[in-house]
């Protein structure tokens, strides 16, 4: 019986955790939209509704060390348990990147931005296709998927450099432009971060499946 309901403890925090990965996801798509089509409320809906994935951050962290202290699992159990709280922090730091990328959108406000937005918009499509994948990896315990997310980071650094390398141009040739360009590198550089938390889940969830973690680039996370 004991083992019955501590299986499906876990299965009830994995699902959890994957409804938290959809409220990031959610959260990344509405900030660069609303960064693209100069929507300030909906930058502060996305603003305000962080608090609501901090909660979750949380309240599963609560979980993840009530199930340790109650049900003191052992070997895999444990590793699952370890595996979904460390995803959560990363998720609620993604999550904090999507309300910084609002916080830019407010402190443009209404005015225009830089240049029509191309290569953001493209960061973040892959950087939430990161993330979807390597929830997936996790929730299929999929190795190969969960690898396949380390190596797809690459695509979004060389998105990044080419934003920087752009704006960076921009602020060369005209001084005046450096406060949106750098606006617009700090969007950049946010969802460069995203894509980076989102090769962290898929390495935890190699971690899951292995007991190991794989070394993708060590790059810092803070």
């Amino acid at each position: 019986m004991l083992r019955v309901d501590l299986d499906r403890q876990l299965k009830q925090l994995e699902q959890e955790v994957v409804f938290l990965a959809g409220s990031v996801d959610k959260a990344i798509v509405r900030s660069v939209e609303a960064l693209k089509q100069r929507d300030l409320e909906e930058s502060r809906q996305v603003v305000q509704e962080d608090d609501y994935i901090d909660q979750k951050r949380y309240e599963i962290e609560e979980r993840c060390v009530d199930l340790i202290a109650t049900q003191q699992p052992m070997a895999g159990d444990l590793r699952a348990i370890i595996t979904l709280l460390h995803i959560t922090v990363e998720l609620e730091r993604m999550g904090d990147y999507a309300e910084g990328i609002a916080k830019i959108s407010l402190n443009i406000g209404n005015e225009p931005t830089l240049k029509p937005l191309i290569d953001i918009p493209r960061m973040a499509e892959k950087a939430t296709l990161m993330l979807r994948n390597s929830i997936d990896a996790l929730v299929s315990r999929d190795v190969v998927k969960a690898n396949q997310v380390m190596k797809d980071d690459d695509e979004v650094d060389d998105l990044y450099d080419q934003v920087y390398r752009e704006l960076l141009l921009f602020m060369i040739q005209d001084p005046q432009t450096i406060e949106k360009a750098t606006y617009l590198l700090w969007a950049a550089h946010d969802l460069e971060r995203i894509a980076d938390r989102a090769t962290n889940i898929a390495e935890r969830a190699i971690f899951l499946v292995t007991g190991k973690i794989a070394d993708s680039s060590s790059k810092s996370t803070y």
